[in-house]
C-alpha cells in the first residue's frame, strides 16, 4: 500500500483528513469511557469505574493531541498509537471493537487516499 505512513509528515490534504478522523474518534472514545464507567459502577468491579473513565478520557484527549501534532513528524505515529489504544479499549467495552475497526479503516483510507490527492496536487502545481 503506497501512502501508508507510520512516521513523518504528510501533505496538507492528508493531515486534514487524518485530523478529522481523530476529532470524531475522540468523541466516540469519550462516550465509550462513559459507558465503561457506568457498566463498571453497576457491576462487581465498581471500584474500577473511575479508572475506566480517566483512562478513556485520556485516550480521547490523546486523539485531540495527535490531531494537533499531525503537521509534525510524530503526529502520524501518535495517531497509530491512538488506533491501537482504541482497539484495546474493547477489553472494557466490547462494542468499542466495532468503533475501533471503523476508525482504523477511516485512518488507513485517509492515509492512502490523502497521499494520492497530495501527489496529484503537487503534480498539478509543477505543470
Amino acid at each position: 500500500m503506497s501512502g501508508l505512513t507510520l512516521h513523518g509528515t504528510t501533505g496538507r490534504f492528508t493531515w486534514r483528513m487524518l485530523a478529522t478522523v481523530l476529532a470524531g474518534q475522540s468523541v466516540i472514545v469519550f462516550f465509550g469511557a462513559l459507558v465503561g464507567r457506568a457498566v463498571a459502577a453497576t457491576g462487581p468491579d465498581g471500584g474500577r469505574s473511575t479508572a475506566y473513565l480517566l483512562v478513556g478520557t485520556g485516550i480521547a484527549l490523546l486523539c485531540l493531541v495527535a490531531a494537533g501534532l499531525l503537521r509534525g513528524p510524530w503526529g502520524v505515529t501518535l495517531g497509530w498509537l491512538v488506533q491501537a489504544l482504541t482497539l484495546l479499549s474493547a477489553l472494557v467495552v466490547p462494542m468499542m471493537l466495532a468503533a475501533g475497526v471503523i476508525f482504523l479503516a477511516l485512518w488507513v483510507v485517509s492515509l492512502v487516499q490523502g497521499a494520492r490527492v497530495d501527489a496529484s496536487e503537487e503534480q498539478r502545481r509543477h505543470r
